[in-house]
This record gives C-alpha cells, structure tokens and sequence, in this order.
C-alpha cells in the first residue's frame, strides 16, 4: 500500500476527524446562510477549507484500505444564530471542536498523520481566533493586570 502504515487505532483517528469535518461543513452551511459582509467572507473560506480536509481524509482512509464514514443528513447545533454576534461565536466553537477532533489523530503512529493533525489544529486555531470578537489574552489562564503606571514626562531644562 504504497508504504502507508495501517494501524487500526489510526484508522478510528482518522475516522473521527473525518466525523468532525462533515459536521463543521454542516455549520459553516447553515452560517454562511445567515451571515453578510466580511463573516460571510471567512465563513465561506472557513467552509472551503473544511471541504478540503474531508476530502483529504476520504483519501487518507481509503489509501488504508477501509471505509470512510458518510455525513449525516444533519448535525445539531448548540444553537441556531440569530446575528452575527452569535454566528461568529458558533464559528468559533465549530473550529474549538474541530481542534479537538484532531488532537486524537495527533497521537497516530504514523508520523504523517501526527504532521497532518498538527497542521489542521493550527488552521483551526487560527481560524477560531478570526471569529473572536477581541483578540485572545497574550498568556491564557493568567489573570489580567493593569498596566504599569507611565513614567513621569521628562521637559527639558526641568
């Protein structure tokens, strides 16, 4: 097989990951629907992408010699949005589940799928981050201090 290593507990990896895939293309359907301007923008993009990764993963598990698994007719959601405020918030959370999914596959025995799931976490990542509303704290989980108080204005000849 083309020197693929088949394990079965990567075969499952994958198999969820592709789970994950078809359900983010269900969301990002529904959002692109209900969103405008530039959301609209990076949801669609948001939407490609993900067709990508499920086509990848088709092809990785059929390059193993299984099954992959077919979308369901349709996924549930935590909600339905009603503006933009919650769509980019579902987005959000679509691609935090989606970073998840992957970290499983990120333990795979072959190293070329270890490589691929850590390349899928960090668009993901990413692409969770786009959706927020306000850029994340520089170091997550420490709490927030105020910033240093200015130094006194130095005037010439003072």
């Amino acid at each position: 097989m083309n020197g693929v290593v088949v394990d079965g507990d990567d075969i499952d990896r994958l198999r969820k990951a592709l789970a994950a895939e078809h359900a983010a293309v269900f969301a990002y359907g529904l959002l692109g629907a209900r969103t405008t301007g530039a959301l609209r923008d990076r949801a669609t993009a948001a939407y490609d992408a993900h067709r990508a990764r499920r086509d990848q993963l088709r092809g990785l598990i059929t390059s193993r010699g299984a099954k992959p698994s077919e979308s369901e007719a349709s996924y549930a959601l935590p909600y339905v949005p009603s503006g933009s405020a919650q769509a980019a918030k579902l987005a959000a959370r679509v691609e935090n589940g989606i970073t998840a999914a992957y970290l499983e596959l990120a333990a795979a025995r072959d190293a070329t799928l270890r490589r691929y799931a850590a390349q899928a976490m960090q668009e993901s990542a990413t692409r969770a981050y786009a959706f927020q509303p306000s850029p994340p704290p520089a170091f997550p989980g420490m709490p927030v201090s105020s910033p240093p108080p200015a130094p006194p204005a130095i005037t010439p000849g003072g």
